[in-house]
């Protein structure tokens, strides 16, 4: 049950993947008086991590395989906001910064959550 190459949640993984990207790039840049390197990575890792699972979602082998790798972007995400709080609630991001990325992460987890609920109803009613 692989996702189409048009569905929204392959296209904001990505974008999302792309803000991380370029969140690690500003937090690590030279020219930063407040460089951070450990958080930075973590967040860089788990942040592209849920595109990555979801475009692996679209080779899945089975519809348990399918849902398990969402499950995973799942669990990506959530940590992602972990580190985007921790971040935030040590001034790494300013209000505004925060606010943005964790709205982008919060959708994420709506979409991952109505896909996986909606294909596990399906394969339900099989």
């Amino acid at each position: 049950m692989p996702i189409k190459t048009d569905n929204v949640v392959l296209i904001k993984s990505k974008a999302f993947a792309i803000r991380t990207v370029r969140l690690y790039q500003y937090l690590t840049q030279k020219e930063n008086p407040q460089r951070e390197f450990v958080l930075s990575q973590q967040i860089l890792r788990s942040g592209t991590s849920i595109g990555a699972n979801v475009r692996e979602s679209r080779r899945a082998q089975s519809t348990n395989d399918f849902i398990n790798k969402l499950y995973i972007s799942l669990k990506e995400a959530d940590e992602t906001m972990y580190w985007l709080e921790l971040l935030h609630e040590t001034q790494y991001l300013t209000d505004e910064m925060f606010d943005s990325l964790n709205s982008d992460c919060e959708e994420m987890v709506k979409l991952l959550t109505s896909i996986i609920k909606t294909t596990q109803q399906r394969k339900a009613d099989k």
